[in-house]
């Protein structure tokens, strides 16, 4: 169990858990997950972080579809910012406690800003990364926004 599942299962929040022999030849973590379960990709969100303002420490989470691009200028407007930058995946794991690939918007060590792509309000389900690569947890989005305290945002061009 990773830390992403277990407060789903805490919370009693319905979810469903998919496993898949991750390739670490594999270009994308998000689009490998999307393709090997079978799912749409519109559907498979990726866990991104930036940091705000040029602060390499003062991050936030955004969640976006793993076939769209994250648009910076967005996310900093969405963290009600100037400005923002992808953090350093170094400071990123620390802060986390996930390694990259497998970062996961639940569970993390610090509970960060968090902001999710608003065409997940479109869907039944969403997937994002369970904590480690190879492990997706698929819930409502308004789930995951109750258990991430996010906000749902447009966040790609």
């Amino acid at each position: 169990m990773t830390p992403a599942i277990n407060l789903a299962k805490k919370k009693k929040i319905a979810h469903t858990i998919h496993q898949y022999d991750h390739d670490p030849r594999a270009a994308s973590y998000g689009m490998e997950a999307a393709e090997v379960l079978g799912q749409d990709p519109a559907q498979v969100f990726k866990t991104l972080l930036f940091c705000v303002n040029g602060e390499p420490k003062n991050l936030a989470v955004a969640v976006i579809p793993v076939n769209q691009k994250l648009n910076l200028k967005l996310a900093a407007k969405a963290a009600k910012a100037k400005k923002a930058d992808m953090a350093d995946p170094d400071i990123a794991q620390k802060t986390t406690g996930y390694v990259v690939g497998g970062i996961s918007p639940l569970g993390q060590k610090k509970a960060l800003p968090t902001f999710i792509h608003q065409s997940a309000l479109d869907m039944e389900t969403i997937c994002v990364s369970a904590g480690k690569r190879g492990l997706e947890i698929e819930l409502a989005a308004k789930d995951l926004a109750t258990l991430t305290r996010g906000q749902f945002a447009e966040l790609c061009l």
